[in-house]
C-alpha cells in the first residue's frame, strides 16, 4: 500500500520512480552471523550426518555455498569468539584461552553468582577494543548480539553494549550457560529475570531416584527455556529494524551441554533411536534419561529456529537483501553425555576425546560454514577455500562497504562468496595455552601440530590432510623442509600474551 500511495502522489513526475527504485537497491545488505556452540563438522546433514535431522540448514546450503576448509578461531569458546570479533588470530589476540577470572572469588558457585553479579563473566577485553560491531555501527548498521557473550563481565567496559552492539540479550557469562534454564539472562546492562527455580549446575538426581524413570529428571526442565527466550528477541530485533540495515550476531548456546531440550524434540528422537542408557551427569553437567535423543533434539531445535528466521525474513521482504552465515565456535564436545563418536560428530576427522573440542586437531577447529545471499551467491556451490575466524572481520567489512582496519590477520573471503578470484592465505596459525599447551599451522595440504608445550615438548608432528584427514600418520621425519618453515611461522606469529595464564613454558620464558 505504501508504494501505491507514492505512485498516486508522484504520477505527474513518473521519472522519479526509477531513481527511488535504484536507491532502494543500493541499501546496504543485512548481515546475520549465526554461531553455534560446539557444533561439530559432521553434525549437519549436508556435511554427512545421518542421525540428526537438519533440513533447514541443509536447504540454506543448497541455496548458497558450503565451505569444506573453514576453521574456528580456537579450540574453545572465549578465544574463538575473540578472534571472530577482533580479526586477530590467537598468536596476537587478547584472549587465548578460557579464563574465568577466579581471583574475584567464588566464580564457579552458581548461587554466589546469582547473589553477586560481579562474579559473573570472564576476564575482560581491554577498554577501547575495536570489534566488528563497532565497525558496522560506524557504517550505519543497527547491531545486536543475542546469545552468549563470554568476553568480559558485568560492570566492566567489556560488555556487548560497550563493544559495538546496540542491543544485547542473553548470557554474559559462559559458566552461567551451564544451564539452559537459568534464573536470569541479561538485557543490555540489566538482569532479565526468568520464571525458573535455582537448579545449580552439577546438580544430580535426588538420592534414591530411579535413573530409568523420566520423572526423576523433572527438575532439570523449567518454564523458561533460554534459547526460546533468545529467539523471541531475535524476531523482535529483525522486525524493528527491517527498514534499515542491521547486523545480527546470533551466538546460540546450542548444542553446548547441558543436555536440555523441549520435550517434543526429545520425544522425536526417542522414537527414532529407541531406548538407551541414562547419563548420570558426570562432571559439571546435569543428568538426562535419554542423552543421545536430547543432544539430537538440541541440534534439530536450533535448525528449526533457523528455518523460522528465514521465513520471517521472507515475510518482511528482506530475505533477498540479507546474507546469512552459519558456523560453529569449535569442534564437538566430549563432555556432558554428548557421545560424539556415536554421532560421528567430527567426521571425517577423529572425534574422540583428545581430538575434538579442546584440541587443535582438525576435529577441534575444522568447523562447518554455510553462507546464503540470494542473487549474489550461486546456489549449490562447495568451496575448498581455506579460511578462519580472523577472516570474518574483513569479510563483513567488505560486504558492508567499510574500510578494513590495518594490521589484522584476516583476508576477506567475499570474492569466494561471489565466485570471483580469491586471495589465499599462505598459512593459518593457532596457539592454545590449555590442554597442555598447543600450536598448529596449516600450510598448503599439510598440518603441523605440537602438544604438551608446558611439559617442554618442542617437536612437531606433520600430517597430509588430503590423504590423512584423521591425522594418524606422522610424516614429519620425511619433510624436514616443511617443519623448518613451520618453525619460522610460529616464531613470526606468536607474541607473548599479557596474561601469564596464556604463556608457554620454554617459549615465553
Amino acid at each position: 500500500m505504501r508504494s501505491l500511495s507514492v505512485i498516486t502522489v508522484l504520477s505527474p513526475v513518473m521519472l522519479i520512480l526509477p531513481c527511488c527504485k535504484d536507491a532502494k537497491n543500493e541499501k546496504k545488505p543485512n548481515i546475520i552471523y549465526i554461531l553455534a556452540d560446539d557444533l561439530g563438522y559432521g553434525e549437519l546433514g549436508v556435511y554427512g550426518q545421518t542421525l540428526i535431522e537438519t533440513p533447514n540448514i541443509d536447504m540454506l546450503a543448497a541455496n548458497g555455498i558450503r565451505f569444506t576448509n573453514h576453521y574456528s578461531g580456537s579450540a574453545v569458546s572465549a578465544p574463538s569468539r575473540c578472534v571472530l570479533l577482533t580479526g586477530y588470530h590467537t598468536g596476537h589476540a587478547q584472549v587465548r584461552g578460557n579464563d574465568e577470572w577466579a581471583d574475584r572469588g567464588a566464580v564457579w558457585d552458581y548461587r554466589a553468582m546469582i547473589a553477586d553479579s560481579t562474579l559473573e563473566g570472564q576476564r575482560p577485553l581491554q577498554d577501547g577494543t575495536e570489534t566488528i560491531g563497532d565497525l558496522l555501527q560506524g557504517a550505519g548498521y543497527k547491531t545486536a548480539l543475542v546469545g552468549k557473550w563470554g568476553l568480559g563481565a558485568p560492570h566492566t567496559e567489556s560488555v556487548p553494549n560497550k563493544m559495538g552492539f546496540d542491543f544485547f540479550f542473553g548470557y554474559n557469562c559462559q559458566r552461567m550457560a551451564h544451564t539452559l534454564y537459568p534464573v536470569h539472562l541479561w538485557r543490555n546492562a540489566s538482569r532479565f529475570h526468568l520464571n525458573n527455580d535455582t537448579i545449580a549446575p552439577k546438580t544430580k538426581l535426588a538420592p534414591g531416584a530411579d535413573p530409568y524413570d523420566r520423572e526423576s529428571y523433572a527438575d532439570f526442565t523449567q518454564p523458561d527455556y533460554a534459547p526460546e527466550m533468545m529467539f523471541n528477541e531475535i524476531t523482535g530485533f529483525v522486525k524493528e529494524n527491517s527498514d534499515n540495515p542491521f547486523f545480527l550476531y546470533w551466538a546460540t548456546p546450542i548444542p553446548h551441554v547441558p543436555l536440555q531440550a523441549p520435550d517434543e524434540w526429545v520425544d522425536k528422537y526417542i522414537d527414532k533411536f529407541g531406548d538407551e542408557e541414562p547419563y548420570a551427569g558426570n562432571g559439571n553437567y546435569f543428568p538426562h534419561r535419554n542423552p543421545r535423543a536430547a543432544y539430537a533434539a538440541m541440534v534439530s531445535y536450533f535448525d528449526h529456529n533457523v528455518g523460522l528466521l528465514v521465513e520471517l525474513l521472507k515475510e518482511l521482504g528482506i530475505y533477498e537483501n540479507t546474507i546469512i552465515i552459519i558456523t560453529s565456535d569449535n569442534g564437538p564436545s566430549y563432555a556432558g553425555g554428548t557421545d560424539s563418536p556415536w554421532f560421528k560428530s567430527g567426521a571425517p576427522f577423529r572425534h574422540e576425546h583428545g581430538y575434538i573440542k579442546g584440541s587443535l586437531n582438525e576435529g577441534g577447529i575444522r568447523v562447518p560454514m554455510i553462507a546464503v545471499w540470494p542473487d549474489k551467491i550461486e546456489p549449490g556451490r562447495v568451496s575448498d577455500h581455506k579460511s578462519a575466524f580472523q577472516d570474518v572481520m574483513p569479510t563483513l567489512c567488505e560486504i558492508a562497504g567499510v574500510p578494513v582496519p590495518e594490521g589484522k590477520d584476516g583476508i576477506s573471503y567475499m570474492p569466494e562468496l561471489l565466485g570471483k578470484k580469491q586471495q589465499q592465505h599462505e598459512y593459518l596459525y593457532w596457539e592454545f595455552p590449555e590442554s597442555g599447551g598447543q600450536q598448529a599451522v596449516v600450510y598448503g595440504k599439510y598440518k603441523a601440530l605440537r602438544k604438551n608445550l608446558h611439559k617442554g615438548n618442542t617437536v612437531f608432528e606433520l600430517y597430509d590432510l588430503e590423504t590423512d584427514p584423521e591425522e594418524s600418520v606422522n610424516i614429519a621425519d620425511t619433510h624436514p623442509e616443511i617443519i623448518a618453515r613451520v618453525i619460522e611461522i610460529c616464531e613470526k606469529e606468536h607474541t607473548t600474551s599479557a596474561n601469564p595464564r596464556w604463556r608457554f613454558t620454554g617459549i615465553d620464558n
